[in-house]
């Protein structure tokens, strides 16, 4: 038994020379310690995958890409192989900060790349994001024609300011981003760590019925002023979209929370009348709390 436990104990040292010399990036120095790994456990678990990262690391290049399909194919390696290797060979602490470095490199190298609405995930910003590096995220976006027109680059941009600025100041953006592409707005919001939103996203859910899918995100906004009114003045810094249901329902509910304090009543009536008309359950719940 005592063997045995030496045995694992070594096989764990030397997995780690491995992992220690790919987390400084230094190749020649990974490949020897996963010769010296593999010589005395030919058969370790870790043996295959870290020689993948060794191998990839070996041919990795700062060249720019000239063509959108050489990122398209880098993406998918880095999805369907390095980064299955690196959780499986170096484990999920180690693989976080390496990946990231790696996710990083290839936002650089697609800093050229122009946007395409055919292909939007081609392109440096979600990179960026992928490497959190939210900030370098927010200029790729902001070099994008009409980018707060554009449900991609929309949902990147509400992502990348989320991390730096918090909610309070992107209340605007996600409103925009609810009525262009709801279903872009439920990925962000699964990807954010803000526990207000996160609750009150959580609330509406429970409460709002609608089609019970992704696209009831779009009348989030106005139901957030019922719950919580004194975000009229951060949901009236959205701009003009569509003048879809879901919009005008949020910006009749800023009309009537400030008719309701100036205390003109029949004008209170009529903004009911024409909320009711854009969705009964949303009136419904203003109503109970009335």
């Amino acid at each position: 038994m005592q063997f045995d436990f030496f045995d694992d104990t070594q096989s764990v040292v030397l997995r780690n020379d491995v992992i220690f010399a790919l987390a400084k990036f230094d190749a020649p120095k990974a490949q020897m310690a996963w010769n010296v790994l593999v010589r005395h456990h030919p058969h370790d678990a870790a043996a295959e995958p870290l020689l993948l990262l060794i191998v990839s690391l070996c041919e990795s290049t700062t060249t720019p890409f000239q063509k959108h399909t050489e990122l398209r194919a880098a993406c998918s390696e880095m999805h369907n192989k390095i980064v299955p290797a690196a959780l499986a060979g170096m484990g999920k602490a180690a693989a976080a900060p390496w990946l990231n470095a790696r996710w990083q490199a290839l936002a650089g190298r697609a800093a050229a790349l122009s946007y395409l609405g055919t292909h939007p995930d081609e392109h440096a910003a979600p990179l960026w994001l992928q490497a959190q590096q939210w900030q370098l995220a927010a200029d790729a976006v902001a070099q994008i024609e009409s980018w707060r027109r554009i449900p991609a680059p929309l949902s990147w941009m509400l992502h990348a300011r989320l991390q730096l600025q918090g909610l309070q100041a992107n209340w605007g953006l996600l409103a925009e981003l609810a009525w262009l592409a709801a279903q872009r707005l439920e990925r962000v919001l699964q990807q954010t760590a803000e526990p207000i939103l996160a609750a009150l996203v959580r609330q509406f859910e429970t409460s709002f019925t609608g089609a019970g899918d992704a696209d009831d995100l779009a009348w989030f906004p106005a139901w957030a002023l019922i719950e919580q009114p004194a975000l009229a003045h951060a949901l009236k810094q959205a701009q003009a979209s569509r003048h879809t249901p879901p919009e005008q329902a949020m910006r009749v509910m800023i009309e009537l929370l400030g008719l309701e304090r100036q205390g003109r009543q029949r004008e209170v009536l009529a903004h009911r009348k024409t909320l009711r008309g854009l969705n009964g359950e949303l009136y419904a719940a203003y109503m109970a709390r009335r």
